[in-house]
């Protein structure tokens, strides 16, 4: 596994598998209620920042970001 914080970031909308790479290799999971989470190792603070203007480049809609246990 690659040295970092496990995080999950949740948006509104399903997201395909084709997103993970874009996403810094993320696991991405769709949900009935229509969000998706981002499974992902971030290595630092800027690259979660990072990884947040591209959520919001992108406009999704951002629900929930926590460090995973």
């Amino acid at each position: 596994m690659a040295e970092g914080v496990p995080y999950a970031i949740r948006v509104k909308g399903h997201l395909d598998d084709r997103w993970a790479a874009w996403f810094d290799q993320a696991t991405v999971v769709n949900h009935e209620n229509g969000e998706a989470t981002l499974h992902v190792v971030i290595r630092d603070q800027t690259a979660l920042h990072g990884l947040l203007d591209r959520i919001r480049d992108l406009n999704l809609h951002l629900v929930s970001v926590h460090v995973e246990d």
